[in-house]
């Protein structure tokens, strides 16, 4: 197929390579396979040398997970892409690439919970120092660079106070000193930010969420240009084995193909339901990048395109009254996870940041009022009718 200048819907849809080359299915076939026969044994000794192309072993290569990857560089606007069995799985490999004992990474100081056991718990472990960094002060993240920095790694937007982060900022800064910046991209997915064209090393994605957007799948994405992309393959995803299935690789793929439907209804219900919560008595503030009240309004408009589904709001209520609003919810799905389309609701304190001790949670202004929205693709009026009767019997 030839790809001209094709707009983000279209490449969503087609950016795979079209109809299977092999059979002419729309759909990209499954290859439920763990392993791929040899035409001889000389081939199988030349695929193994890398002196020819072809298919060994699932958790090498596979056709099915190879389209996705395809799709995701396309759509980042990347050179290469690596898909994982979960979003955690990819933040693990992008670390252990990029750091060793003795090294040091900076993270910022609000991320997605299992990101932030990572950096806080787990890399220690290995000899690599983390140092958490406040993401909206480019002059903190500045003075915390070390000779043996490595690695700056950040989420923006920010799970779940919705900061923004400079990616440009931090691009400059991460040149300066020679250390590669990974992104986390899960909020805004490509269709809202592509961090590789402001000059970022590596995105990241818990394709769980957007990307699959039926919540169906746990999966992982990184998007970055062929050197590194090879170099994760080839130094960690393959022996680390954390790899996808064909069969997940086929539901990432079908959720690409509405990814700009989707998010374009997400980000307008989302946009609706933050103006409610800002006018409500009983919701003490709103934390999304589209309303003008957030502090960093204008470096959203600036690097994203739209402002997503996602909205933080925190309560005027003792935690008893909170759980009152949570347990009243009929329409919104109390759990953990974002980006389905179904409305879905936590208490990011006791629930997804809770690997977050009190003082880590104070120190990165997440309170124990906050509650986190991830708005669905439901009719807005209903959604925000749900909240409005819950909130009555706080």
């Amino acid at each position: 197929m030839v790809k001209r200048n094709w707009g983000f819907a279209t490449l969503a849809v087609h950016g795979s390579g079209g109809v299977c080359p092999h059979t002419g299915a729309v759909s990209m076939p499954i290859y439920q396979s763990s392993t791929f026969a040899f035409h001889s044994a000389e081939h199988g000794e030349k695929l193994f040398a890398g002196e020819e192309t072809g298919y060994i072993y699932s958790r090498l290569s596979n056709p099915t997970i190879d389209a996705l990857q395809r799709e995701m560089a396309s759509l980042e606007k990347g050179e290469a892409a690596l898909a994982f069995s979960s979003g955690m799985a990819a933040s693990t490999a992008a670390a252990l690439a990029f750091c060793q004992s003795g090294d040091s990474v900076l993270c910022t100081k609000v991320v997605y919970g299992g990101t932030y056991a990572l950096f806080a718990h787990i890399i220690p472990r290995l000899g690599i120092e983390t140092i958490f960094v406040d993401g909206t002060n480019l002059e903190e993240i500045e003075r915390a660079i070390k000779p043996n920095t490595k690695l700056l790694f950040i989420e923006t937007p920010a799970n779940p106070t919705l900061d923004i982060v400079d990616i440009e900022g931090c691009v400059a800064i991460a040149r300066g000193h020679n250390i590669a910046l990974a992104v986390d991209n899960t909020f805004a997915t490509p269709y809202y930010q592509q961090p590789l064209t402001f000059g970022a090393d590596l995105v990241i994605h818990s394709a769980t969420k957007y990307i699959g957007g039926h919540g169906d799948t746990v999966a992982g994405l990184i998007v970055s240009n062929k050197e590194i992309i090879q170099r994760i393959h080839d130094e960690v995803l393959v022996d680390m084995g954390a790899v996808i299935s064909p069969f997940n690789a086929w539901l990432l793929l079908r959720g690409l193909k509405t990814l700009p439907v989707r998010m374009d209804r997400h980000s307008a219900n989302g946009m609706r339901v933050a103006q409610f919560l800002s006018f409500h008595p009983k919701v003490e503030r709103v934390y999304y990048p589209g309303l003008s009240i957030h502090p960093q309004h204008e470096l959203a408009k600036k690097q994203m395109t739209n402002f997503g589904g996602m909205v933080s709001f925190d309560l005027k209520a003792d935690q008893t009254q909170i759980r009152r609003f949570l347990d009243s919810l009929e329409l919104c799905t109390l759990a953990v996870s974002l980006g389905d389309c179904d409305t879905l609701i936590c208490h990011p304190a006791s629930t997804t940041h809770s690997t977050y001790s009190p003082e880590e949670l104070k120190d990165a202004r997440i309170n124990e009022k906050l509650v986190r929205l991830s708005v669905g693709v439901e009719d807005p009026k209903d959604i925000i009718d749900d909240l409005h009767q819950a909130l009555r019997k706080t």
